[in-house]
């Protein structure tokens, strides 16, 4: 069984990756290239999905097998990915130091 960490690191790479392909203009993405991407086994990737899916932050088209056939962000899931975005980029702008004006 994975701990806690790595289930919680596979949710975020789930997440991580699916807001890439929208900023590729790929609204969704297949199940095995997902896995392939990630390099995660179909069980951790489908516990992932369905937990992201129940959270309401991915849609999922699921195969026979309960594997995900397509995967993609829901608006709320875009929106927290976006939110993220911004505040890492807050972050990071507040790290950088200040330019130096020079006198006159």
């Amino acid at each position: 069984m994975t701990k806690l960490r790595e289930r919680k690191n596979n949710r975020k790479a789930v997440l991580r990756s699916l807001y890439g392909a929208v900023e590729r203009n790929r609204p969704e993405v297949n199940g095995s290239a997902l896995r392939a991407e990630l390099a995660l086994p179909d069980e951790d990737l489908s516990a992932a999905c369905a937990y992201l899916t129940d959270e309401g932050l991915i849609s999922v088209d699921w195969t026979s097998h309960h594997t995900p056939a397509t995967v993609s962000l829901t608006h709320a899931g875009l929106c927290l990915m976006e939110e993220l975005e911004e505040e890492a980029e807050e972050q990071e702008d507040r790290s950088k130091p200040e330019e130096v004006q020079p006198d006159d």
